[in-house]
């Protein structure tokens, strides 16, 4: 096929991209020929799926085989782009799309009717709410048993199949059920290109007696996607910075603040474009923390209220004017809705609008367009940066272990700082990982993920094993704690499999210590397992795979020198034996204002 690809959009950045080529940018396609013509046995359903999928940039599906999805299986496996990942199960298959998306721009998991589809859902609710275009395709029923009165195995025993189909219509951006090879082409390109453009997941059921029929709509080789960049509305634009750089311009020690929204908006580079020009110190919320480099000269590090980083948030709360930049205030990122802000000073600028100082909103306005036009028209002022350089103080370091002594988890994260690089990736699990994952910085190039807006235990195994299937290149370190760990253990198994050489810590503190700290009781601990034999029995001498224990400084050091030197090839295991009363400060602070936001009475009727 000779096709020409042309850049629409160069400003997107290539770690959140979504849906494009491996350069990270939108493309249209100008054929000088049209789409070269496939043998008729070839011209199948599941051959065009798996071509759409390569063309997005999926090169992996994560899977969980079940006999309403065999056939489909097998036409994706003959795609010589596309790689089957199977795992353990459907839920570790959904959170491994989850964390392939964070790093490609889109993922895709394969399962099986209802029984797969309603396992893989709360992974796909998780996606929804982080907002990644993950495609969940179902092997769904015989075309020929819809309209039926029958009742089919892998449901709840109704005549009704469409019970997996309402489930997911509140998580999913488009939902196609694929029963007829008439309108097949369509549904399926509908679905993909809706999942691209509003960066949530989809959800795309196949009969299972269709994927390996020959079809005249897929005769051709498909044309790639040309989804046309949307544009702001210029005299929208026009206003809102103009009303933004009034109310900045007049600021005496105005701020910036980063949000989770600047992946979806692809506005990462404009952000740092605005910090450039305008001299403000640059902040993150907790869950954009990876988004804006933070080797940037002025950024101040984590605002999260009462458990910021150091003198952020003092600088943060006593600006007179703050921009916010894609943010989610729920209970969580606001610490029990504890945030000492004032609407009145806060710009809140959104993928597609603006709302200026408590005031006047802006809509069809797109947040890069925003802030790199708001960048030519501020003054620049470093007023409050300079109050920042006046009042910090240096991180202080842990107390020095004396030998032997029990490891403390700051020591363990002083040492899991020294491993990171722009060859290195960070995923921080649901708990404790939260708070002292957030406090390591990260060098130029050094991802990091974690799953803020819905907090699923367990989520970080299967986006470990995504994320890392994803980017070769880069070594994944996981912080994972033992109660999520029991959660999704087992594609462990997969990892392995994959021969991927990710570093596993294993925070071994006999329970829910986050759990702990917003409502403790007896529920909060846990069966201690034997989690680097458990790994040993999953290894079962078949791959590379390497674990061990620590329970000192001196084992850890071992440890991290091994796993980086003659077993930097393996999937490196580490189990971490903490006390149980060992949580970060920040941890306990924001445990006490959370529970007390949970424990709220009710308003008087």
């Amino acid at each position: 096929m000779d096709t020409k690809i042309t850049v629409t959009d160069a400003s997107v950045p290539t770690n959140s991209n979504v849906g494009c080529p491996s350069n990270g940018i939108v493309s249209s396609i100008q054929s000088s020929v049209s789409p070269s013509v496939i043998a008729s046995s070839d011209a199948t359903l599941g051959r065009h799926l798996a071509r759409r999928l390569v063309q997005i940039g999926v090169s992996d599906v994560f899977s969980v085989p079940g006999d309403f999805n065999l056939t489909l299986l097998d036409h994706l496996i003959a795609e010589p782009g596309l790689k089957n990942i199977g795992c353990c199960n459907e839920l570790n298959a959904g959170y491994a799309a989850d964390g392939y998306a964070r790093s490609r721009g889109v993922g895709a998991c394969v399962v099986t009717f209802t029984v797969g589809g309603l396992s893989v859902l709360n992974a796909i609710a998780g996606a929804y709410s982080e907002n990644l275009p993950v495609i969940c395709i179902v092997g769904g029923p015989n075309s020929n048993d819809y309209g039926t009165n029958r009742i089919l195995h892998h449901t709840i025993g109704l005549p009704d199949f469409s019970q997996e189909f309402r489930c997911f219509q509140t998580v999913t951006c488009y939902q196609a059920v694929v029963n007829n090879l008439e309108d097949a082409h369509e549904q399926i390109d509908t679905a993909i290109s809706t999942a691209l453009k509003e960066s949530k997941p989809v959800y795309i059921s196949i009969s299972c007696n269709l994927p390996a029929i020959p079809h005249p709509t897929f005769s051709r080789d498909p044309v790639p996607f040309c989804l046309a960049p949307k544009v702001s509305n210029q005299m929208g634009l026009e206003a809102a910075v103009e009303a933004a750089a009034a109310v900045l311009n007049k600021a005496v020690k105005p701020v910036m603040v980063g949000g989770p929204k600047l992946r979806v908006a692809k506005a990462s580079e404009a952000f740092v474009e605005l910090a450039d020009a305008c001299g403000y110190p640059v902040a993150v919320m907790p869950s954009a923390k990876g988004l804006v480099p933070e080797c940037h000269p002025r950024f101040i590090g984590t605002y999260w209220g009462a458990v910021s980083t150091a003198f952020c948030a003092e600088i943060v709360e006593s600006a007179d004017a703050y921009i916010f930049a894609g943010p989610i205030f729920n209970d969580y990122s606001s610490v029990g809705y504890s945030l000492l802000l004032k609407k009145d000073k806060a710009i809140i600028v959104q993928p597609e609008r603006v709302v200026v100082a408590n005031g006047p909103a802006f809509g069809c306005i797109l947040m890069k367009d925003f802030l790199k036009a708001l960048s030519k028209r501020l003054k620049c002022n470093t007023t409050a940066y300079e109050n920042y350089h006046r009042i910090y103080v240096p991180d202080g370091q842990p107390l020095r272990s004396d030998p032997k002594e029990p490891l403390r988890v700051n020591v363990l994260f002083q040492h899991i700082q020294k491993m990171l690089s722009s060859e290195t990736a960070v995923i921080a699990e649901t708990g404790d990982s939260w708070f002292n994952c957030q406090k390591l910085k990260l060098p130029k190039g050094c991802g990091y993920e974690f799953q803020m807006q819905y907090g699923s235990i367990g989520w970080s195994v299967g986006a470990t094993l995504g994320y890392a299937q994803a980017v070769p290149n880069k070594r994944v370190i996981s912080c994972i704690g033992d109660g999520s760990f029991q959660v999704t253990a087992q594609d462990v198994s997969t990892m392995i499999r994959c021969e991927q050489r990710s570093i596993i810590f294993l925070i071994n503190n006999g329970g829910y210590t986050i759990e702990v700290e917003i409502h403790d009781g007896p529920y909060n601990v846990i069966k201690n397992w034997n989690y680097t034999g458990l790994v040993d029995a999953i290894h079962n001498g078949e791959g590379k795979c390497w674990t061990t224990k620590v329970v000192c400084e001196e084992d850890l050091i071992n440890a991290i020198e091994t796993a980086t030197g003659s077993k930097k090839d393996c999937l490196c295991f580490i189990e971490v034996i903490a006390h149980k009363d060992d949580t970060s400060k920040e941890l306990l602070e924001w445990g006490s204002r959370v529970s007390a936001a949970n424990g709220r009475p009710p308003n008087p009727q």
